[in-house]
């Protein structure tokens, strides 16, 4: 069995890594990713039509990761990235074709942790920032909101970045004055330029930005210290984002393990809210 760690997707991944990749060639490698047990079987006109960019951008791309042409990719990754194509889901409506790339989104992201580290490393970083600063606009803001309202139980000093306009740098400045070291951005599609902008300058300012994006390859990364991807579904009218969310909450247990009176913490809560009886069971 092919362990977390040496999946196609990584395998995929590792191919990627070191090239600098123009905003299109980006997708088509999301694309790649998402799809990593298909990819090895398709031609250059089924790859563009996944990643919605035209047959010559996938050739493009091909030259630019040093092949002569996308037939030299596709037999590299026939050698490097093994597998069956991925099992027929004609047979689902499209409510059942949405849940079902959820679960394979969810599965990618248990491959990913199949290493801990990078995680583990959030954790401390977030952990050791007081306050810490947590970003979110737009389509993301729901994650941030839902990480720093949990993060608030444990850490004593959570700053939730939700809305964006000529505030947001100087809320960025304060928290830098007040001693923050990190700032944990939860970025998805559509990345708002904004959010690009003021990981910008969160970096101008010192800050250690780590980010959970959608993917590696999105515009945030190289505004980021640390990127943690968790792929979106993109199966409805609306993308759907429980990788990203599931990914968040992995995250606030790194963060606890991290903070040594956590525990402390949340029994305090408990009984508060115990003796007010703020919760009916």
């Amino acid at each position: 069995m092919m362990s977390g760690t040496d999946s196609p997707a990584n395998r995929l991944q590792a191919l990627f890594e070191g090239h600098r990749l123009t905003p299109t060639q980006r997708r088509i490698a999301h694309s790649m990713v998402r799809r990593a047990a298909d990819v090895p079987f398709l031609s250059s006109v089924e790859l563009a039509e996944l990643a919605g960019v035209s047959q010559p951008s996938v050739t493009r791309f091909a030259v630019a990761l040093g092949f002569d042409g996308y037939p030299a990719l596709r037999k590299h990754l026939r050698e490097v990235v093994p597998a069956e194509p991925a099992a027929e889901v004609s047979a689902y409506n499209e409510y059942q074709q949405a849940v079902e790339a959820e679960i394979e989104n969810l599965r990618h992201l248990a491959e990913l942790l199949a290493d801990p580290r990078p995680v583990q490393r959030a954790g401390r970083i977030l952990a050791a920032s007081r306050p810490l600063p947590v970003l979110g606009l737009r389509a993301a803001a729901s994650q941030a909101y839902g990480f720093a309202y949990f993060a608030a139980k444990v850490h004593p000093d959570v700053r939730l970045l939700h809305e964006g306009g000529t505030m947001i740098h100087d809320r960025i400045d304060a928290a830098v004055r007040a001693g923050a070291t990190a700032l944990l951005c939860f970025a998805l599609p559509r990345h708002p330029r904004e959010v690009v902008d003021t990981l910008a300058y969160a970096k101008e300012a010192g800050l250690t930005v780590v980010t959970v994006a959608d993917s590696a390859f999105a515009p945030v990364a190289k505004h980021s210290d640390l990127l943690l991807p968790a792929a979106v579904g993109t199966g409805l009218a609306f993308d759907t984002a429980c990788a990203p969310m599931l990914l968040g909450r992995v995250l606030l247990e790194a963060l606890c393990d991290d903070l040594p009176d956590a525990q402390a913490r949340l029994e305090e809560f408990d009984a508060k809210a115990a003796a007010h009886g703020l919760f009916v069971e």
